[in-house]
């Protein structure tokens, strides 16, 4: 899938996408699993890798691209083995480099141990600090490494025990895709932050972030990993373990409003949908007169489609998107970012000029891209721009796998609500509010996690230098079995 447009453009970023596939008759997994990760290729794009198993022996390829750049026909061919792990990778913790890329393998008890991450460990400096000490080496500045050597290092008899182990010691968002001896796991945190899915197909069983990719592997859904829970896909079945007792399930608002692909379904709740709810819900709270509506596109889209029916105001193609250029906040300065939004969004001067817009996106972040969108619209000759948000207000960082682990990013952290629509240069701005976000996901408050909203952690608050993304960098610059 190409770049995300919307959420200002990339700044509020993806995490990253893990599979998991096993197949029954013998046949290499990996090719599937390249199929699942061109499905979560919208979780990640800054690197990809899968892992595969036959016999005792680990086949591993990693590269810094979309999942295209990195894998070809000839690649996939090295990867032999029924069992194969797969991950796309947006950096949340550790920089953007080849070290950092997953799958991660460690070297066990039961054979090589791959493991691949979606989700921000918590206490990540103290685990790291812990497993240098008693002779682990790393190679990469991320979380996700610390995975592979607690499951290897754990004092466990099997491997079942071992994971159970792992989930025990890490806090934070984690789900985990987790191959060994030709075995295939999947775990979730206690909270179920993060999706993942177990879907079975003609011969395989396969593990997702998303159900979108159980879709395009022809498989059919059989259930989500639920909260603390170890599944184990084998050929007499699916198997289970609750490893942590789960008090509260607080599944990320954020994958139903931005992070998930349209047609994936997260707890029985097809996002699509929920966003064009959402959409409703804005027109409801906040009707205004004008000409006709606009998504950000693609994020808004959904929601612009639910705020047009309420309000019988005409949705129209007035941001055309250019598919083929790279990310804007990847950019080195300002200036360059500025040109990337120019090339990257386009006004339909036909369905603008003269009207006055509504522009529906699903959230503001800093408010800079949203403001030069504002400006392109004025540009083509828009009459009026009001900006309708279709979530609530960001108000506080996020620590489980989503870069703005800084609250002095978020505008609407600094400043209220009149004060960002002066800024942005919009006639109007309304947000969703969280009781209509809450309606139009249509799942309870308290099974959501709203941290991000409300301030309301599922986990207790790490600082920013446990959890934020340059959390291990100091380690890195540490001499050999050193700490920073």
């Amino acid at each position: 899938m190409e770049p995300v447009v919307g959420a200002e453009q990339g700044i509020w970023k993806e995490e990253c996408g893990v599979c998991g596939i096993l197949c029954l008759d013998g046949q290499d997994a990996a090719p599937l699993a390249h199929v699942a990760l061109y499905a979560l290729q919208h979780r990640g794009q800054e690197s990809a890798g899968i892992a595969s198993s036959r016999g005792g022996a680990m086949h591993l390829h990693r590269g810094m691209g979309l999942v295209a750049q990195v894998f070809d026909q000839a690649r996939i061919a090295r990867l032999p083995g029924p069992a194969a792990i797969g991950h796309v990778r947006y950096a949340t913790m550790g920089s953007a480099r080849l070290e950092n890329a997953q799958p991660f393998v460690a070297s066990s008890p039961w054979g090589p141990v791959a493991i691949a991450h979606n989700g921000n460990l918590i206490n990540a400096p103290a685990l790291r600090a812990e497993l240098e000490a008693r002779g682990a080496q790393f190679a990469a500045t991320t979380d996700s490494e610390m995975i592979a050597h607690l499951i290897a290092r754990a004092p466990a008899d099997d491997l079942e025990d071992a994971i159970g182990d792992c989930m025990r010691r890490i806090e934070g968002a984690y789900t985990v895709a987790v191959l060994a001896g030709g075995r295939l796991f999947g775990f979730s945190d206690a909270h179920a932050i993060r999706p993942l899915v177990v879907g079975r197909g003609p011969g395989f069983w396969a593990l997702a972030s998303e159900t979108c990719a159980l879709d395009h592997l022809g498989a059919e859904f059989v259930c989500d990993v639920e909260a603390g829970q170890l599944v184990a896909l084998e050929a007499a079945g699916l198997r289970t373990w609750q490893v942590l007792p789960s008090s509260r399930q607080a599944h990320c608002v954020f994958e139903y409003i931005y992070f998930a692909r349209p047609d994936t379904v997260l707890r029985g709740r097809n996002v699509h949908q929920a966003r064009r709810r959402m959409g409703r819900v804005l027109a409801r709270e906040h009707p205004v007169a004008a000409d006709v509506v606009v998504a950000v596109p693609d994020s808004g889209t959904s929601a612009a489609m639910g705020f047009a029916e309420v309000t019988g105001i005409p949705f129209e193609v007035g941001l055309i998107k250019n598919r083929y250029i790279g990310r804007t906040f990847i950019q080195p300065d300002q200036a360059s970012r500025d040109f990337g939004v120019r090339l990257k969004l386009n006004p339909n001067v036909e369905a603008i000029a003269g009207r006055r817009v509504v522009l529906v996106d699903d959230s503001i972040v800093r408010g800079t891209t949203s403001g030069r969108i504002v400006g392109l619209l004025r540009s083509a000759g828009a009459a009026e721009v009001h900006v309708r948000i279709s979530s609530p207000p960001i108000r506080h960082a996020c620590y489980y796998g989503i870069d703005t682990s800084s609250r002095g990013e978020l505008i609407a952290a600094r400043i209220d609500v009149e004060a960002i629509r002066r800024q942005i240069d919009a006639d109007s701005l309304g947000y969703l509010s969280q009781d209509g976000l809450v309606e139009a996901v249509g799942l309870p408050r308290q099974r959501l996690c709203m941290a991000c909203l409300d301030g309301r952690y599922p986990t207790r608050l790490p600082t920013e230098a446990e959890a934020g993304r340059s959390a291990l960098e100091a380690f890195a610059a540490a001499p050999a079995g050193g700490q920073p």
